[in-house]
C-alpha cells in the first residue's frame, strides 16, 4: 500500500466502520473483555447493565486512533453506535481527535454530532474522556443553556456529561458553570454524579481554594457523603476530618 504525507497509507484513510470493527475484535482479549463487564458494572440493574465489551486496553484504542486518525465523520459516527464499548470509546477519542484540529465548521458538527449521540455516551469511561474537550470546548465562547438542559435530563449519563464539560471552564479558571451545576445536582441520587461533582469542586479547589471553600462552607454538611470526600481529597488530613465531622 502506498503512504500519504504523514505515513498513513491509502487503505487507512479510506477504512469503513465495518473494517475498524474487524480490527478492534482481532485485537480483543476474553480475560480483559470479562474483567470489563465487572468494573464498568454491567450486570442487571448496574449503571451499565447490557454493555458488551471486546477486551482491549485503552492505550492500544488510542494507538488504533491515531492510526486511522483520517476515518471519515459518517464512519466514525456509525462506531459510536456499535454495540461494543471499546468501538464507541475508538470513535469519542477519534471524535476529540478531531475537533481539536479542526476547523470552526467541524467543530460545530461534531458538537452536534455528540449532543445527538448521547444515548450512546453511556458510561463513566466515555463521558469523561470526551466531554470537556467536545462540549466544554464547543461552549466555552457560548451560551452554555445546553448544559443546564443535560443537567436536568434523567439520563445519569447525560447529567454526567453535563458536569463533567465544566472541566474545560475550570481549567481556564472559569468556575460559574462548574458551581451553578454542582448545586443543581447537590441531590442527586447518584453515586457517580456525586463523584463527578466532588471531582469538579476539587478541580476548582486546586486553582482557587477560596472559591471552593465558600462553596463548601453553606452546603457541605447536605453534601452526600461520596461527593464531600471527593471534594475534600486534597484537603490536609484534620480538616477533612472536621469537614466529616461536621465541625468546620
Amino acid at each position: 500500500m502506498s503512504e500519504g504525507p504523514e505515513g498513513i497509507s491509502r487503505y487507512e484513510a479510506s477504512v469503513t466502520s465495518k473494517e475498524i470493527h474487524g480490527v478492534l475484535e482481532a485485537l480483543g482479549d476474553p480475560a480483559i473483555a470479562a474483567h470489563s463487564k465487572r468494573f464498568f458494572k454491567t450486570g442487571p440493574g448496574e449503571y451499565g447493565e447490557g454493555d458488551r465489551f471486546l477486551g482491549i486496553r485503552i492505550p492500544v484504542v488510542r494507538a488504533q486512533v491515531r492510526r486511522y486518525r483520517d476515518l471519515s465523520m459518517r464512519e466514525t459516527l456509525r462506531l459510536l453506535v456499535s454495540p461494543y464499548h471499546e468501538a464507541r470509546m475508538f470513535s469519542l477519542l477519534l471524535l476529540v481527535l478531531k475537533f481539536n484540529k479542526g476547523e470552526e465548521r467541524e467543530k460545530r458538527a461534531i458538537y452536534e454530532a455528540y449532543i445527538g449521540h448521547t444515548a450512546f455516551i453511556n458510561n463513566w469511561d466515555l463521558v469523561d474522556c470526551s466531554a470537556h474537550p467536545i462540549l466544554g470546548g464547543y461552549l466555552d465562547a457560548r451560551d452554555r443553556k445546553p448544559l443546564y438542559l443535560l443537567a436536568d435530563s434523567e439520563s445519569i449519563w447525560e447529567r454526567r456529561i453535563a458536569i463533567m464539560a465544566c472541566l474545560y471552564f475550570i481549567r481556564q479558571h472559569d468556575y460559574a458553570d462548574a458551581l451553578k451545576l454542582s448545586e443543581r445536582l447537590l441531590n442527586d441520587e447518584e453515586d457517580l454524579i456525586h463523584k463527578a461533582v466532588g471531582w469538579m469542586l476539587r478541580e476548582i479547589g486546586k486553582r482557587d481554594l477560596t472559591v471552593e471553600l465558600t462553596f463548601l462552607k453553606t452546603r457541605y454538611r447536605r453534601m452526600p457523603r461520596t461527593m464531600l470526600r471527593y471534594a475534600i481529597e486534597r484537603f490536609p488530613e484534620d480538616e477533612r476530618g472536621r469537614y466529616l465531622r461536621g465541625e468546620v
